[in-house]
C-alpha cells in the first residue's frame, strides 16, 4: 500500500495516503484475533485496489508540481 501510494502525482494526496496507511498499521499492530486480522487484511486489499485506481486516474489528469515538491 505504501509503495503504491508513493506513486500519487499530487503531493497532498501522496502525503495524506502515506500518513494514513502508517497510522492505520500502527493503530492495529497489537491485534491478536485471527478473525479480526483477516478482516483487516481484506479491508487493506480492497483499499489497495482503490489506491491503484486513484493513482491511475491521477496520472491521467496530472497537474504542475507544487513549490514544496521541488
Amino acid at each position: 500500500m505504501l509503495r503504491e501510494s508513493k506513486r500519487f502525482s499530487a503531493y497532498n494526496y501522496r502525503t495524506y495516503a502515506v500518513r494514513r496507511i502508517r497510522d492505520a498499521f500502527r493503530e492495529n499492530k497489537n491485534v491478536k484475533d485471527p478473525v479480526e486480522i483477516q478482516t483487516l487484511v481484506n479491508k487493506a486489499k480492497r483499499d489497495l485496489g482503490i489506491i491503484c485506481r486513484q493513482v491511475h486516474i491521477g496520472q491521467l489528469y496530472s497537474t504542475d508540481k507544487l513549490i514544496i515538491e521541488n
